[in-house]
């Protein structure tokens, strides 16, 4: 069993210039996230936690501090080496889909095998079927987005970042586009793929509730970490949705 940490960060921090002011988005941030976790990263707006995201996805690099990933110090990089890292160890869910509107769903989902090693079509094609499959929506690969519902497309954003098999699933504010019941179907869909993928997953959120399908929460203040604690009485999306749904028969 590989008992190396998937993130292991020490002493962190990020300094930005704005104008001439120097602003301090994290402030020696220290933790480790083991294989197989479920993280919620909380905060206020300006706390650090998006910051943290972006370090974590290799989209920034810290102005301090050591990052290792998967036992690596990413910290040190190259821009070239971190382009690669990102391909094949990292998928990436947003707020927005980010999604391109001219193209199927499948299409959409085989991208990331364009920018890494060379993938032939048929197998492009294999996995990203795959890949919609396993979020549920294998019977809609030839749909556009503007055919979908905001759920059915952040299920094809998952989908994506799901097709390159990485180590860990980075998701920034996943739910904030979407209407409850839509929120709490995703919210399942990474609790089933934790559990039975062993995937690790970090979430970034504002909303409490949806921190609470985690296993861990994790909250920032003034860029550091002012919050570490389990989850000892996790949410279950299945449970919520009949709760969800028992309710809307009763009104």
């Amino acid at each position: 069993m590989n008992e190396t940490p998937v993130i292991a960060v020490h002493d962190l921090t990020k300094t930005y210039a704005v104008g001439d002011i120097e602003v301090r988005a994290l402030r020696g941030v220290s933790l480790q996230i083991p294989r197989g976790s479920f993280v919620a990263l909380t905060g206020p707006s300006g706390s650090g936690k998006s910051t943290f995201m972006h370090l974590a996805g290799c989209l920034d690099r810290p102005t301090g501090g050591v990052y290792e990933l998967n036992g690596r110090d990413v910290s040190r990089f190259s821009k070239r080496e971190l382009a690669m890292v990102r391909n094949r160890e990292i998928g990436f869910v947003f707020q927005g889909f980010n999604l391109l509107a001219r193209t199927s769903a499948i299409e959409n989902v085989e991208l990331p095998m364009l920018y890494g090693p060379p993938v032939p079509a048929r197998e492009r094609h294999r996995r990203a079927a795959a890949a919609l499959e396993a979020v549920g929506l294998g019977g809609r690969l030839d749909h556009h987005p503007n055919q979908l519902s905001g759920g059915q497309q952040q299920r094809v954003a998952i989908a994506r970042a799901l097709v390159n098999e990485p180590t860990l699933l980075l998701a920034d504010e996943p739910t904030g586009n979407l209407d409850s019941r839509t929120s709490i179907e995703v919210m399942g869909i990474f609790q089933r793929l934790n559990a039975e993928r062993g995937i690790t997953i970090v979430l970034v959120t504002h909303e409490p509730d949806i921190a609470e399908y985690a296993t861990r929460v994790i909250g920032f203040r003034d860029g550091r970490i002012r919050l570490d604690r389990r989850v000892l009485q996790r949410r279950d999306a299945g449970d919520e949705l009949r709760k969800f749904d028992a309710q809307g028969e009763a009104a």
